[in-house]
């Protein structure tokens, strides 16, 4: 796959996805789940609690499993050569496995934010004629009903709402309580806190 392509690549609108193929997608991840039936999850702690095996503690792991096949003595009772074998191919198999679904998932989550951002910025387009003067009275239901659901206010707009109509900045509101006493509070103390 090439690496030189733009950082958004271009979604035209006509894409689809039939239902038929939307089941044959679920159908190939369900028996993904059917061939790994020994996938687990763990927990974030259970994640930092467990060795990383990376390109040089494979490589230290490949040669623990050749030393073990040439003296299988050396391991505990509770192991064998076939065991250690396996245990270093099944990595092998899931980093592959791994891999390859991560680039899918990579594709799968760009291209849905990419189509999700071209239909809302379409549902926006949609939304403004609807209250254009061309609209008119018909569409004004439809145009109060898309309001509702759109819901997003400038800031502009948020600050006009604090503000008088004559434009003056609207006093502070007076706090129901006295502010407390600055001296219960280090300057130390409140510089410390972290950032939320």
């Amino acid at each position: 796959m090439s690496t030189n392509q733009p950082d958004v690549s271009p979604v035209p609108f006509n894409a689809t996805l039939s239902q038929a193929g939307l089941d044959a997608v679920m159908t190939s991840i369900a028996t993904i789940r059917q061939h790994l039936p020994f996938l687990i999850d763990l927990t974030a702690t259970g994640r930092k609690s467990l060795s990383k095996l990376g390109d040089k503690t494979h490589a230290f792991v490949k040669k623990a499993v050749d030393i073990a096949a040439q003296h299988p003595d050396i391991l505990p009772a509770s192991h064998s050569v076939e065991d250690v074998r396996n245990s270093a191919e099944l990595f092998q198999s899931m980093a592959t496995i791994r891999l390859a679904l991560e680039q899918l998932s990579s594709q799968v989550y760009d291209t849905t934010l990419k189509v999700g951002s071209d239909a809302y910025a379409l549902a926006r387009t949609i939304y403004a004629a609807t209250k254009s003067p061309i609209a008119g009275p018909r569409l004004s239901t439809a145009a109060d009903n898309l309001g509702r659901r759109y819901g997003r206010k400038t800031r502009a707009a948020t600050a006009a709402a604090k503000s008088p109509a004559n434009g003056t900045p609207a006093p502070p509101e007076t706090p129901s309580t006295p502010p407390p006493s600055t001296a219960s509070t280090s300057p130390a103390s409140t510089a410390s806190q972290p950032h939320a």
